[in-house]
């Protein structure tokens, strides 16, 4: 299919308007429309949270009559099922629209095709595929669940040059500065949960909420714990919404935490830890999209393992402490280089003074 600049021009307007849904719209994926007619904008919208109107409905309120006749420029396959809001494509139908573009198909099985069948099944001209890649990229990890059934997994560390994320005594504020502090926390507000282990838990005593930047959603705490050694005093707990998996039955420490506010799965694995892929599975049921890992070289390294991480994000400052420092990732020994973990270089660039890169561990025999 060719598209026209026109065509170019409108889909890229609608990723801009999804993209205004990055911090909010979980667990339903960030969707933007445009509606165009005789070359000008007559509505636009996009989906803020679950339960308010899509995307389609915001734009066709504002074209009102003047959508009759117009093309439908979507970043997301309009819906045809009933959830909290009604079908986006029979309101497309009804308002009157003869063309749809929509970026990509959508992955949720409810849809899957549904929606450009019956679009086209009403004689409306229908095409996927414009800034695809662009429109999987924003909504990763909705994909992710739809199509694995758990979430898109997004580590985050901070080193120094030579790959040390803490002093051999522990010292590790701050290695990064604020611009990259800031940024990290752009990266938690638009996940849908912020993942840590008890060890960060202990040295650190974090509280994992957005605070450097505005975030009208905090994300999901999650604690991995294999032993339940949280204690009640742990900023993790204060204001409720946290999610403690663990490998051990503890009633008494589980009430605890539950009157604090905090749930407890139990998750063990054969090794009396937490079973990973499982609570990743378990991530996935709840409706959570996007994981953001901050934790320490341990659960780095186990996640890896597992191959529970999709994405790396690394910020590097220039500086330089020594072999006797803290390490970024707790790896076997390796004597043949050919089973190293490779990856895919997916964005460099650099944050203030620190240098932040994207990186994605390379699937076997890619």
């Amino acid at each position: 299919m060719t598209y026209s600049e026109a065509d170019h021009v409108a889909m890229a307007r609608a990723l801009q308007l999804a993209e205004r849904g990055l911090e909010t719209t979980t667990p339903n994926p960030r969707v933007g429309c445009v509606l165009m007619k005789e070359g000008s904008i007559v509505g636009e919208g996009w989906h803020r949270r679950a339960g308010e109107p899509h995307a389609e409905v915001i734009a066709l309120r504002a074209a009102g009559d003047t959508a009759r006749g117009a093309t439908a420029y979507v970043t997301l396959e309009p819906c045809t099922h009933h959830g909290r809001t009604p079908p986006c494509a029979d309101a497309l139908i009804a308002a009157g629209v003869t063309r749809v573009v929509a970026a990509m198909e959508d992955p949720n099985p409810l849809v899957a095709g549904t929606g450009v069948g019956r679009l086209r099944a009403a004689g409306l001209a229908v095409t996927t595929g414009l800034l695809a890649s662009d429109a999987h990229e924003l909504n990763i990890g909705f994909v992710s669940r739809m199509t694995r059934g758990r979430p898109w997994v997004r580590l985050k560390t901070a080193s120094t040059l030579d790959g040390k994320t803490a002093l051999n005594n522990g010292v590790s504020q701050w290695i990064t500065a604020d611009a990259a502090r800031r940024d990290g926390h752009r990266w938690r507000a638009r996940a849908c949960a912020v993942l840590t282990g008890i060890g960060t838990v202990r040295e650190d005593d974090p509280q994992l909420t957005v605070r450097a930047v505005p975030c009208e959603r905090q994300p999901l705490r999650v604690l991995v714990d294999a032993r339940l050694d949280i204690p009640l005093s742990a900023k993790l707990l204060q204001g409720g919404g946290c999610l403690i998996a663990t490998a051990i039955e503890d009633c008494e420490k589980s009430a605890a935490l539950a009157a604090l506010g905090a749930e407890v799965v139990v998750l063990p694995n054969g090794r009396g830890k937490v079973d990973l892929p499982s609570l990743m599975r378990e991530l996935g049921d709840r409706g959570i999209n996007e994981v953001h890992v901050e934790a320490g070289l341990k659960l780095n390294g186990s996640l890896l393992r597992e191959n529970c991480v999709d994405e790396l994000l690394l910020y590097v400052a220039p500086m330089l402490v020594g072999d006797a420092a803290q390490g970024l990732f707790n790896l076997p020994e390796l004597v043949q280089l050919d089973r190293a973990i490779r990856l895919q270089w997916r964005d460099v660039r650099f944050i203030g003074g620190d240098l932040r890169v994207l990186a994605r561990p390379l699937k076997a025999g890619t």
